[in-house]
């Protein structure tokens, strides 16, 4: 059987679409609101290529129309599988921006009820990164922090926990917390994921699928060190109880 699937996501944004065009097609500016590292080898015939942990995706450039549209993606891989990318990008009277981002593709198998659902809920949150980071955080590039932490057996009563170390334990939108030394804000938040901003980076929790809790912070002070911060969060989220 299988999945096809379509997602539209739509915000407003005070920024210009000059710098959202360099916060969706850029390796610098992906890697500040979105998973893992990224390059982009940019134009017409381009790539952006990705790296969360063990995947790796190569994406042709379909379209490049700076800085109004990008599209990359929808190669079927040999089991059919694809995914792909299109963003249109339209400037308003007064300086703000409209973003559209239509996520589209496939998921093979019997199987693709749990991995759509992981995906709509972390669709949900980088979308909302993106329009976090090109309001608060314009010209700035984030270092990129990806950290896993151990198996979870029971996923409310670690989100549970999670909350009571936050200070915030019903952690809604719009919630006041502590983390890593610094006030902070819950921007974003879903059955599967939470976002947290405070005055130098996103903080970004997801439920991993079949797997872990994953943190993918964006942390936008000058000189950070990604190995040393991936190596805290991970001790960080082994220590939720």
């Amino acid at each position: 059987m299988g999945k096809e699937f379509e997602r539209t996501d739509v915000a407003e944004t005070p920024a210009a679409p000059e710098a959202v065009w360099d916060a969706i097609a850029t390796g610098p500016g992906i890697d500040s609101w979105y998973m893992g590292r990224n390059e982009v080898e940019g134009g017409p015939g381009g790539t952006v290529r990705g790296a969360f942990a063990a995947y790796q995706p190569e994406f042709p450039i379909t379209a490049w129309e700076p800085p109004n549209r990008l599209a990359y993606g929808g190669e079927p891989e040999p089991d059919g599988r694809r995914i792909g990318y299109e963003f249109l990008v339209e400037g308003r009277a007064g300086g703000s921006t409209v973003i559209r981002c239509v996520t589209s593709g496939f998921l093979p198998g019997d199987d693709w009820a749990e991995e759509f659902e992981a995906m709509t809920a972390g669709g949900a949150l980088f979308f909302r990164n993106l329009q976090e980071y090109v309001a608060h955080f314009p010209g700035r590039a984030a270092t990129p922090v990806t950290a896993f932490g151990p198996p979870v057996e029971d996923w409310p009563a670690l989100w549970t926990a999670l909350g009571k170390r936050l200070g915030a334990p019903e952690l809604v939108v719009g919630d006041a917390v502590q983390l890593d030394g610094a006030d902070g804000v819950v921007y974003a938040r879903n059955e599967q994921t939470l976002g947290i901003r405070t005055g130098e980076g996103l903080y970004c929790f997801l439920q991993g699928f079949r797997g872990p809790m994953v943190v993918c912070h964006h942390v936008f002070t000058p000189g950070a060190d990604a190995a040393a911060e991936e190596a805290k969060w991970g001790e960080w989220l082994a220590g939720i109880r």
